[in-house]
């Protein structure tokens, strides 16, 4: 924890400024459900090559750290775990940013496709168990400049 620690304070910061003044972030997605609200500090996968690479050879990831991956138009959705070293939750969105399914502690390695259900917009990457340590379920949803403000059940304008 040492080495991480001001990495940590600096994500602390991050989600509180965000979620006080509601800001929309490329860089971040918000959730919030009956349970709360959280900030994730995220990389963007849209290209299908950075969809394609993911996190695959990651060796960690700060605790409130992901990937969102960001499709043209909504989809089946499929994952596996191949080159990925530690165990991820996945949280499958459709294209208002609601939650449809969350998969959790998906197995490093694993090639056993992961299906994350039709009408998939996007699809966010956490570290194994943190879904269930916040209580993110279907129906929490997420906000992020991916998701036009005309579709998005929680738009980037809202508080």
């Amino acid at each position: 924890m040492g080495r991480h620690k001001p990495l940590l304070i600096a994500l602390f910061f991050t989600f509180v400024a965000g979620m006080a003044h509601g800001a929309c972030q490329n860089d971040a997605v918000d959730l919030k459900g009956d349970w709360g609200q959280a900030r994730f500090v995220i990389e963007v996968a849209d290209e299908p090559e950075e969809r394609g690479r993911g996190l695959m050879f990651v060796e960690e990831m700060p605790m409130m750290a992901g990937m969102l991956f960001v499709y043209e138009r909504p989809q089946t959705a499929s994952f596996w775990m191949r080159n990925t070293l530690i165990p991820l939750d996945m949280i499958f969105a459709d294209i208002s940013g609601t939650v449809q399914h969350v998969h959790a502690n998906a197995i490093p390695h694993d090639e056993t496709p992961i299906l994350g259900g039709d009408n998939i917009y996007a699809v966010l990457e956490v570290n194994g168990g943190m879904a269930e340590r916040l209580g993110i379920v279907p129906g929490t949803v997420m906000r992020h400049p991916a998701f036009a403000a005309q579709e998005a059940a929680w738009p980037c304008a809202a508080e």
